[in-house]
């Protein structure tokens, strides 16, 4: 029997042999502290744990002293390790994955799997907690009873702004992640596009730098121009008021 079997829901193939469960486990975005006792106990408990960084999850390992086998899981050897892990789970031992940081799926490969678990019939549990996106969405101040989340913008200049293009009549408080080298771009092409809308910059959230703030994307813009931006961001933008208010809004090309 596997570890820990008895707190784990199992389920059964078509020849009735138990299978495991792929359980997806939110791990913090910053502060170690930020992670649930549920989350913990489960990553004790699974057979493996599937990590997108196992250097940074076995600090967190470390730091409260869990004993439990690591393998990686990213984006460039999800295809060749997905088999693997279904086959694990066929035989009865119970997966957990863990992302960089924060919820599995967000973002990252978690998807790839999750999509290929469900096909095969194998139970799939979420462990609830961080997530960057919300964290900033709470503390921006823009409306939060409805939103989207676009992840990254595009790398590339002219794929980016298109996107924004799209994104120009969204009614709705607008989420992004963004890479520090990328940011002060991407604050020049929104601001072009979107107009000077109200935004929420997020940086190094539950870090000890950790830093929001909250200006109309001019202001953010001239902040952020000659400094060299550093750590992790979220972009909360403000959905077209606008539109909202029945005004047609052009965006500028």
């Amino acid at each position: 029997m596997a570890r820990g079997k008895s707190i784990f829901r199992s389920g059964e193939d078509e020849t009735g042999r138990e299978r495991g469960t792929l359980f997806i486990v939110s791990t913090p975005i910053g502060n170690l502290e930020d992670i649930t006792l549920r989350a913990l106990r489960f990553l004790r408990e699974v057979d493996l744990v599937a990590a997108e960084d196992t250097r940074r999850t076995a600090k967190l390992f470390t730091h409260y002293d869990i004993q439990n086998k690591i393998i990686s899981f990213h984006d460039h050897n999800k295809e060749r390790k997905t088999p693997g892990l279904l086959d694990t789970l066929r035989s009865g031992l119970n997966v957990a994955i863990v992302s960089d940081a924060g919820t599995p799926g967000i973002s990252d490969p978690c998807y790839y799997l999750v999509s290929r678990a469900i096909a095969e019939g194998i139970d799939i549990i979420p462990i609830p907690g961080p997530t960057a996106a919300i964290s900033a969405l709470v503390v921006s101040g823009l409306p939060t009873d409805r939103f989207v989340f676009e992840g990254f913008l595009p790398a590339k200049e002219g794929r980016c702004r298109s996107r924004l293009r799209e994104l120009a009549q969204e009614k709705r408080t607008i989420i992004f992640y963004e890479s520090p080298h990328r940011l002060e771009r991407n604050l020049r092409m929104m601001a072009d596009i979107f107009g000077d809308r109200r935004i929420a910059l997020a940086r190094e959230l539950t870090k000890r730098f950790e830093e929001i703030q909250r200006e109309p994307i001019s202001v953010l813009m001239e902040r952020w121009k000659n400094k060299r931006p550093r750590g992790e961001f979220v972009v909360v933008v403000e959905g077209n008021r606008l539109r909202s208010e029945g005004t047609t809004c052009c965006p500028s090309s």
